[in-house]
């Protein structure tokens, strides 16, 4: 019996040994590769939605009326009795809360939400090991729309004209109270706080934009990383990870500074490993439907990697080593126009954006020169050189149409080309959406150049006397290309 004890302890040592390492997350084998991940994406997706601007009532129904699984229960109202709603679904010991558009105006997690519900409910796909993984492992609820009234206007703040991020102490807003209360009834292991940032963040000092920005919130002033913060860090680069494989360099870190009123920053702060994931820019995407395709898709491996705990391998390097945003980009940069005041000749790049302002259930944008001069450190979601063009001031066309129906986009393009940017009307409602290349005026007689900055920017650019390009309320218009756009005017 002496001599079987040792031998005794040391098989139980080499089978716990075993157990603990068969135990841990194995880097060599990753948790979906992105190709099943694009495909759950092609199936799955929510094809009731193709814009950002949806209404409370346009979508609500994809969240109270599910198939199956999900326990959807209202957990409150509005400033406005529109009912909020939680979904829970999984059975799992890891808790996560994820929600989205507590900015009305901030929708593209939300469509890559109902994505993922319906994946989550989908059968006989293939894709049953991952959602038994999921549902096993995990307890999953969601809070979409946590600022209905806030989506129906559009508008970043709720009716109260309160920003619910930065109500999370003093609770001012129903909205916030209801945040609050489901976060603490619940107290997640892991939080997904879903936004969308403004489209001119690049990922650091680059061209590239910032198509995605993640952050794992502050939870002092210091900026300390504990074992939960670390946890949430840990989890981006994993995200990030599949992101470059997918939009190489359109990762950008969201600063870091502390904001003790805000709901990341404290969910973090109460124990919650908090992802912020923010959805930006991406060339050719204004109703976001790409990013909504990422968003899917990084939210889908981040659950993955939880329930297998497959985070625990990433460095917290790799997190430190995503390039901070910047505020580098604009949607049109023109470079070199030559000017002249007094006798003085100069050259100057111009960088305009385009605001959106709502009208009929849509919304048109306005043009404006955000900056001029030295621009070498922006760049444009679109381009122009003007080097050796010259630039030229636009004429309206004195015969009115009768509305802005009567103009087709040829007709449109032919009085551009005969050196015409403005057309009258003699009818129109107030503020009438169009898609023409031209200033559409009812009201007015004539049009600004705006090279100015804050003017609205409306000229030619000529070569050797010829126009070659119109800039239109800040939209570049290649006068040897008929190919319509969707461009979103209105009548002045």
């Amino acid at each position: 019996m002496k001599r079987l004890i040792p031998s005794i302890f040391l098989a139980t040592v080499f089978g716990i040994f075993f157990i603990l390492v068969s135990c841990q997350p194995k880097s060599s084998t990753p948790v979906a590769e992105v190709a099943e991940l694009e495909k759950a994406y092609d199936l799955y997706k929510e094809q009731s939605i193709d814009h950002r601007r949806f209404k409370y009532n346009d979508v609500i129904h994809l969240v109270t009326k599910r198939k199956q699984g999900f326990l959807v229960e209202e957990i409150g109202r509005s400033v406005e009795g529109k009912s909020i709603y939680q979904m829970t679904l999984g059975q799992g010991p890891t808790k996560v809360l994820l929600w989205s558009q507590m900015h009305g105006n901030e929708s593209t997690a939300t469509m890559g939400l109902f994505d993922l519900f319906n994946f989550l409910e989908g059968e006989n796909d293939g894709f049953e090991p991952i959602r038994e993984k999921l549902l096993e492992r995990l307890t999953l609820r969601f809070i979409p729309m946590v600022n209905p009234d806030g989506m129906d206007q559009w508008i970043r703040r709720n009716s109260l004209d309160i920003d619910l991020n930065r109500d999370a102490i003093a609770l001012a807003s129903p909205e916030a109270v209801i945040l609050k209360n489901a976060r603490d009834f619940f107290s997640p292991d892991f939080g997904f706080n879903l936004h969308d940032q403004q489209i001119y963040y690049t990922a650091g000092e680059t061209s590239t934009p910032a198509t995605i920005s993640v952050l794992a919130p502050a939870y002092n002033y210091e900026t300390e990383v504990n074992d939960i913060r670390k946890r949430a860090m840990q989890v981006i680069v994993g995200m990030n990870k599949v992101i470059q494989q997918i939009a190489p360099g359109h990762v950008g870190k969201y600063d870091d500074a502390f904001e003790p009123r805000a709901f990341g920053d404290n969910f973090q702060k109460w124990g919650t490993s908090t992802i912020l994931i923010e959805s930006g820019g991406y060339p050719n995407d204004p109703e976001k439907q790409e990013i909504r395709r990422l968003n899917f898709i990084i939210m889908l491996h981040a659950l993955l990697e939880i329930a297998e705990v497959q985070y625990t391998q990433y460095s917290l390097d790799d997190y430190y080593s995503i390039p901070d945003n910047s505020i580098r980009l604009m949607d049109l940069v023109v470079r070199n126009i030559s000017q002249s005041k007094e006798q003085h000749a100069y050259e100057i790049d111009l960088g305009i954006r385009r605001r959106e302002s709502d009208a009929h259930g849509s919304f048109f944008v306005s043009g404006v020169v955000d900056d001029l001069g030295d621009l070498s450190i922006f760049y444009g979601f679109e381009e122009l050189d003007a080097k050796g063009l010259e630039v030229v001031e636009g004429k309206v066309y004195e015969t009115p149409f009768a509305n802005v129906r009567e103009i087709t986009w040829d007709k449109a393009m032919g009085l551009l080309r005969e050196g015409y940017l403005g057309a009258k009307v003699q009818e129109a409602v107030d503020r009438e959406l169009h898609s023409l290349p031209l200033i559409v005026l009812k009201n007015g007689n004539s049009i600004s150049m705006g090279i100015r900055t804050g003017g609205n920017p409306n000229f030619f650019l000529a070569q050797g006397g010829n126009l070659r390009y119109a800039i239109v309320n800040g939209y570049l218009i290649d006068l040897n290309d008929n190919s319509p756009q969707k461009l979103m005017q209105r009548v002045q």
